[in-house]
């Protein structure tokens, strides 16, 4: 999206990334999760958790998309780390994209495209030469997104469980060297 902020997310933006998180939830996965699981979702305790990761050193690195209506309001965020597993390689060859969360309203605008590939790019600038994400099998419109954008499926799956019911999980992955 042209002119499109798109910076570093600072401990300030903790609330702000927690609503984003738990609104896009809540519209995103109401087909694939109980609505009482996702009504329960709590901003405030997502805050928590997300000023811990924002202030711990070994965090994500995290990026935000400002809003257009309101100056500094955060629409989307993205996060990703070394992949499980390779945090202590040096230097770790495949990065995790861990969330990319925009909030419904900002849908459809291009978002979303611009921080996957804000993301990419700073992935590439930290020295990963790969990229891997996890996305529910049955979460159609993440597929397709991440799909356009040149990430394939790799055959691994697990299944987790989230809100007491279990899902499959695919993985996918993009080579970024």
């Amino acid at each position: 999206m042209p002119g499109m902020p798109i910076r570093h997310a600072l401990p300030s933006d903790a609330a702000a990334i927690a609503a984003v998180h738990v609104r896009s939830w809540q519209a995103a996965y109401r087909d694939l999760l109980p609505a009482p699981y996702l009504d329960a979702l709590d901003p405030a305790e997502r805050a928590v958790a997300w000023r811990e990761r924002l202030t711990d050193p070994a965090g994500p690195v995290v990026l935000v998309a400002e809003g257009a209506a309101e100056a500094g309001a955060v629409d989307a965020f993205v996060a990703f780390r070394a992949w499980r597993g390779e945090e202590a390689a040096e230097p770790s060859a495949t990065a995790e994209l861990s969330a990319l969360y925009a909030a419904p309203e900002a849908w459809g605008r291009g978002v979303g495209r611009a921080l996957l590939a804000a993301a990419v790019a700073a992935m590439r600038a930290t020295g990963f030469r790969e990229a891997g994400l996890w996305v529910f099998e049955d979460n159609a419109r993440a597929r397709a997104f991440y799909q356009a954008a040149g990430w394939s499926p790799d055959g691994e799956a697990v299944v987790e469980e989230t809100g007491g019911r279990e899902l499959r999980e695919l993985r996918y992955r993009l080579s970024i060297s």
